[in-house]
């Protein structure tokens, strides 16, 4: 009996670690185009108007979004923490990816990427109280050294720390908080809802500085440049974030956030076939070396989900907890807070 009910608690815990790799996995192709299709764009248009008018464009499609599923309105210390998703995710990563790749090349860009996983590991711990066993800091450094070597050997790193190379640092800083804090929101507000509450709530500020921009250098390119805006806005800016958080919620944000250490390859991929970069043997031997990473990182067990931050009075993380652990969600009893 006691084998049987044991069953049962861990059942949902399992299932919803492997939804949420599946989710992340989902969220990380389609981030994985977002450096090639930025390098693209940024070559017509300006920095600013490709970082924030794909902003305006998804906040857009995310207030249609609002209205047709009826969501609620968060309360007012969701707003405060979808203000650090918004700085994330939505000004800061796409800015300063933006302003770097005017003068470097995906490739490169995807090195210093291949640093967010760890640092998106970091902020969990800050962020969402999750505590890493040590096996997963060390598949964690395995598959960063994998993605570095591999990126070292084929030639993506070249020449001292330049200005772009400062750009991406600080992009990768801002995206891990922002990925973090929305991986521990979802939990709360559901994936979708959390980009779409920070879309909107970052308008009063993207859609003058897109204005500006548009006015500052009227935005003229070809049908390939729109194309990649295109996609930044509807793919990387909003249907991404649908299976990203709502993967980072399910899964862990620390163990979820490791699905990343695949995305520098993927971004050469994506390269290749857009910007004709050639792709050597070596990326399978990475590849593979970082598959292997993520699945060790996936065998950790202890610490990599976190509990929600209690506030006093506040029903809606109750009833998170309830969900996390597998147990019947706690139906709150007053409304969220207008």
């Amino acid at each position: 009996m006691r084998r049987q009910s044991s069953a049962i608690v861990t059942t949902p815990v399992t299932a919803d670690r492997l939804v949420g790799l599946a989710l992340g996995a989902l969220g990380v192709l389609a981030f994985s185009m977002s450096l090639p299709a930025t390098r693209v764009a940024v070559q017509q248009l300006d920095p600013w108007f490709v970082a924030f008018g794909r902003a305006v464009g998804a906040a857009l499609l995310a207030g249609a979004y609002l209205r047709l599923t009826g969501a609620p309105r968060p309360t007012r210390g969701q707003w405060r923490r979808l203000s650090i998703v918004a700085l994330g995710v939505v000004a800061g990563f796409p800015l300063f990816t933006s302003l770097a790749l005017l003068t470097q090349t995906s490739a490169h860009g995807a090195v210093v990427i291949a640093v967010l996983p760890a640092t998106t590991a970091v902020f969990a711990v800050l962020r969402a109280g999750e505590r890493p066993p040590p096996l997963f800091w060390v598949a964690s450094a395995g598959g960063l050294l994998a993605v570095l070597t591999f990126l070292g050997a084929s030639g993506a790193v070249r020449g001292a720390i330049a200005p772009a190379d400062l750009f991406l640092l600080a992009a990768v800083v801002l995206c891990g908080l922002g990925y973090a804090e929305g991986g521990a929101l979802a939990r709360e507000l559901g994936g979708a809802r959390t980009i779409c509450w920070a879309l909107l709530l970052s308008l009063p500020v993207t859609l003058p500085t897109t204005v500006v921009a548009a006015a500052a250098h009227p935005p003229r390119a070809d049908a390939a440049a729109w194309s990649a805006f295109g996609y930044l806005t509807v793919v990387s800016m909003f249907l991404g974030f649908f299976a990203w958080y709502a993967g980072l919620a399910r899964g862990g944000i620390a163990r979820i956030g490791q699905v990343q250490l695949a995305q520098p390859v993927l971004t050469l991929g994506w390269a290749a076939l857009l910007l004709g970069e050639s792709v050597t043997p070596a990326s399978v031997a990475a590849a593979l070396v970082v598959l292997g990473c993520v699945v060790l990182i996936q065998r950790t067990r202890n610490g990599l989900t976190g509990r929600p931050r209690h506030r006093v009075g506040d029903p809606s993380e109750a009833a998170d907890e309830g969900q996390a652990s597998g147990l019947p969600p706690v139906t709150p009893s007053t409304s969220p807070v207008m």
